[in-house]
Order: structure tokens, then C-alpha cells, then sequence
């Protein structure tokens, strides 16, 4: 079974184009990756795949449903942390989560709030402003809200932005158990070394393109997934191409 599917996805703005005839197949209980620079078109997927931008031409499916003409329920069906996303600062956590509950159709209880709040480390916070809250503890409410009505499929851009090593590798966990119970990750990320850490099928985009696609546990044990990337893409890409990322989430020039 597959949880999104894509055919020949375009997204185009006037002349400018973001996303360039994509086709993919992520199938249940995959952590999928999606790498390349900025601008490369990794947000417009995930905005096409949750139902918040209509594509200019192509189809896709998610969980079984299209995005575009039942965009609703697609979004009530999966959970979704954009990158760089706070909770609203005049709400607490807990009010935060309660609200979301709402609006994905069940009961945001207590005890499964509580839990959160504890697997993610700010229980001490739950009746805090949000607009007094860190950097990292904001972050921590967003995973949590992506995650607390248990849905099948989850969209994240950038997870780990603003954790510190501890709570990173905490995340890390709980993503690799998620798709192991036989839910579906869909990750976005500039970094190399967080998708060939966790992830079971990684994709490559440049300018809009997905040029290269690998499972990391494949590599050869003495190849890391930047040199697969740099072979397989760079060759075709010709001068003047968009540069891959490299490990540390850096351009290379």
C-alpha cells in the first residue's frame, strides 16, 4: 500500500516554475526523506500534499485521498509541522493542543496532553504563554501537535530546528518507533546526515526536479549518502546547476 502518491506534480507561478513534473511513491510505514537547497521546492510538495496549494497540473494521493478536491479531510487525516511554525503567543500549550484536537475531530484529553508535554519535556510549560516560551520549547508544542491525534501520516519540515542534542535524539526515537508501528514520515530537510541516519527512502529535488532517489541502508559501507548524491547528481547537472546540500546543511559550491 502506498501513502502518497504523485504524478508528473507541476507548480508553476507566472513564468516561474517550483515544482517540475514530480512523480513519487512513498509507500506505508516508510520515513521518507526529501533533500535539496532552498528554493529546490521541498515546501511547495509538502503545501500540495496537505491541501494547502492547489497544483497548476499532475495528481496526487494521500492516504487514499486527493488533496485538492478533498483537501479537508486529507488535512484532518495527517499531521503537519511547517518549518519555523510557533504556536499562537496569546495561547498556552495546553489551550494550543486543545484546540487542535478540534480541529482534527477528537478530544484533545488531558492524560494524552500530559503525555505529550512529558515525552517532549515541557510539562512545566503547559500553562505558559507561548509567547514566553523558547525557541526549542515552542518547537517541542509544534511536534506535538503534529503527533497528538495519532494519525498515519505525517508531514515535518525540518524537525530537529532549534532542539538541543538531548531532545534531538529523543525526536529521532520517536520517528524511527512511529514508522515502525506502521505509520508513514515525511521529512523535509537540508541535512544529509539526519535523512541517512533515519530515514528508509530519500529523494533528492533541484529546481523543482526529483533527480535521484536511494535507500541509505543500500550504501556501500564506506559510502556516505553526500558522495551517492554528489555522483549521481552533480555529473548531470551541468554548470550553473543548484548545488546539493552538503552534511551540514550548507551549499557546496
Amino acid at each position: 500500500m502506498t501513502a502518497i502518491e504523485t504524478h508528473d506534480l507541476t507548480k508553476r507561478y507566472g513564468d516561474a516554475t517550483a515544482l517540475d513534473g514530480l512523480s513519487l511513491s512513498v509507500p506505508e510505514g516508510e520515513l521518507f526523506g526529501l533533500l535539496g537547497p532552498n528554493g529546490s521546492g521541498k515546501t511547495t510538495t509538502i503545501e500540495i500534499l496537505t491541501g494547502q496549494l492547489d497544483p497548476t497540473e499532475g495528481t496526487a494521493e494521500v492516504l487514499g485521498s486527493d488533496p485538492v478536491d478533498d483537501a479537508l479531510s486529507v488535512r484532518e487525516a495527517v499531521g503537519i509541522l511547517p518549518e519555523r511554525e510557533d504556536p499562537p503567543s496569546f495561547l498556552t500549550p495546553r489551550e494550543y493542543l486543545q484546540f487542535v484536537g478540534d480541529v482534527r475531530g477528537f478530544s484533545a484529553a488531558d492524560d494524552r496532553i500530559a503525555e505529550w508535554a512529558d515525552r517532549l519535556g515541557f510539562v512545566d510549560e503547559l500553562d505558559t504563554l507561548s509567547t514566553d516560551l523558547s525557541e526549542g520549547e515552542r518547537q517541542r508544542v509544534m511536534l506535538a501537535q503534529a503527533f497528538i491525534h495519532e494519525p498515519d501520516l505525517v508531514f515535518i519540515d525540518e524537525p530537529l530546528v532549534n532542539l538541543d542534542p538531548i531532545m534531538q535524539a529523543e525526536v529521532k526515537d520517536h520517528m524511527r518507533d512511529y514508522c515502525e508501528r506502521g505509520n508513514t514520515l515525511f521529512l523535509s530537510t537540508h541535512f544529509l546526515e539526519v535523512a541517512e541516519e533515519l530515514c528508509t527512502g530519500v529523494g533528492i529535488i533541484r529546481d523543482g526536479e526529483l533527480v535521484a532517489e536511494r535507500d541509505p541502508r543500500d550504501l556501500a559501507p564506506d559510502e556516505e549518502l553526500l558522495d551517492y548524491f554528489r555522483r549521481e547528481v552533480e555529473p548531470a547537472a551541468g554548470d550553473g546547476a543548484a548545488p546539493t546540500p552538503d552534511a551540514a546543511g550548507e551549499p557546496q559550491p
